[in-house]
């Protein structure tokens, strides 16, 4: 049954198949939040590495307000993920059977909160820097929630990591073990699960970003309902009353 497959995802106890598909369908939001986050403020909210670079750039060149809007950005980030660590390790404590569904609905309620905030913000003056802060505080609260559900096998905002991690493995299928396997030289192998859920997560990032994109330009703000309708459905569903 549907609903008995989408609890699993957000269920306490984890599967590996759990966290694989729960992670490439973060990895798909994550995509089309970023991109489609760009369209609105001209910021990749979940790119902290290109955003320190650009702070940096920002202070050598003076441009103290766009280094300052950076400052906001990295703490928002931080905030997030820290938040989110907290509401799940509250849980773990408390033994929660909503353990996971709950900090899914936070995310789908903040995606929302973003929608209602772009669409009135020329209307009642909301700065681009709180839009800016609540993208990177949901980006850093997403990161911080997958990694502690799969226990940091699986991250979905971090694509620079993703995409070295494939070089890696693609680097060991090319490599010639021409000494025999033994003990002290074991043979180098590629780890081909790991390849795939790599593959599978970078493939979902590009694609919510560019359906993302698509979506913010021909529809505007109104475009993020449907993915939290779709966070507010996995976590919904482990709230429904389990069949005897």
């Amino acid at each position: 049954m549907p609903v008995d497959y989408l609890r699993t995802l957000t269920s306490p106890q984890r599967t590996r198949s759990a966290d694989v598909h729960l992670g490439v369908s973060l990895a798909f939001v994550a995509g089309a939040i970023n991109a489609g986050g760009f369209l609105a403020v001209n910021v990749y909210t979940s790119h902290m590495t290109g955003l320190l670079s650009g702070m940096a750039d920002d202070l050598a060149l003076g441009r103290v307000d766009l280094a300052l809007l950076g400052l906001v950005s990295l703490v928002s980030f931080v905030a997030g993920a820290a938040s989110s660590a907290v509401v799940i390790n509250l849980g773990h404590r408390q033994h929660s059977p909503h353990l996971y569904a709950w900090p899914l609905l936070v995310e789908a309620l903040l995606l929302l909160a973003f929608g209602m905030m772009g669409s009135e913000r020329h209307l009642i003056g909301i700065s681009m820097g709180l839009t800016v802060a609540l993208l990177c505080f949901l980006m850093g609260w997403q990161n911080a929630m997958i990694t502690k559900i799969s226990r940091a096998e699986i991250r979905t905002t971090h694509v620079t990591g993703m995409v070295t991690d494939i070089g890696i493995e693609l680097g060991k299928m090319l490599y010639w073990n021409h000494l025999p396997d033994t003990e002290q030289t074991p043979a180098v192998r590629a780890n081909q699960a790991k390849l795939a859920l790599l593959m599978k997560l970078v493939g979902a990032f590009v694609l919510g970003g560019l359906l993302g994109a698509l979506g913010f330009k021909h529809l505007g703000y109104i475009s993020t309902v449907p993915l939290a309708l779709v966070l507010a459905t996995l976590a919904a569903v482990q709230f429904l009353p389990q069949r005897r």
